[in-house]
């Protein structure tokens, strides 16, 4: 009942938004080039239920499926028709490397092993970790030896091993026949 009461004050003003296509997939490039944009930051980006205003100076309401996750690149589909490319806004992150000096790059496995120990979003690259400013796992991870530092920008962090819907990697895993021999993919 909220909800629709809630719609229902939004929708004369604001364009509705409940639709979103992963990536902009099989959409044309141009259309998804000429497409409005919509700035972000990762709070907003794991609502299903958000305001936000695009690049065209629109107001939308936002009204996506429970447990949605907008990530940048994804393209919204409002109720007229027309398409909104979401951006990932820089925001405050930290940002974790191996000393290069004294340490090396098994250091971040071992921060990422911990940190995935206390349920932290984690973006992970070959070089270096991403999570949310907080200053106990800052210290905790440079007593680990390893650098910290806090910069400006955008935050994509794993979706978790179970959160493998319309988003999962491109190199997912297939189960096809590539040399694993004697074991059973029974899941």
């Amino acid at each position: 009942m909220w909800e629709t009461s809630y719609m229902a004050r939004h929708t004369a003003t604001m364009l509705t938004v409940n639709k979103l296509i992963a990536q902009g997939r099989g959409l044309a490039p141009a259309l998804v080039k000429r497409a409005a944009t919509v700035e972000l930051d990762w709070d907003v980006r794991q609502k299903s239920r958000f305001d936000a205003t695009d690049s065209a100076g629109r107001a939308l309401g936002v009204f996506l499926p429970r447990g949605s996750v907008v990530r940048g690149g994804d393209v919204l589909v409002a109720d007229d028709g027309s398409l909104i490319r979401v951006i990932a806004a820089p925001q405050a992150v930290l940002v974790v490397r191996h000393c290069a000096e004294h340490g090396s790059s098994f250091d971040l496995l071992r921060a990422a092993y911990h940190l995935g120990n206390r349920h932290v979003a984690l973006e992970l690259k070959p070089d270096h970790l991403k999570l949310e400013p907080d200053h106990v796992l800052a210290e905790m991870l440079r007593h680990m030896h390893l650098e910290v530092s806090e910069e400006q920008v955008a935050f994509e962090p794993e979706g978790g091993a179970y959160a493998m819907g319309e988003h999962a990697p491109a190199h997912g895993h297939d189960h096809h026949d590539h040399g694993h021999h004697g074991h059973d993919h029974s899941h």
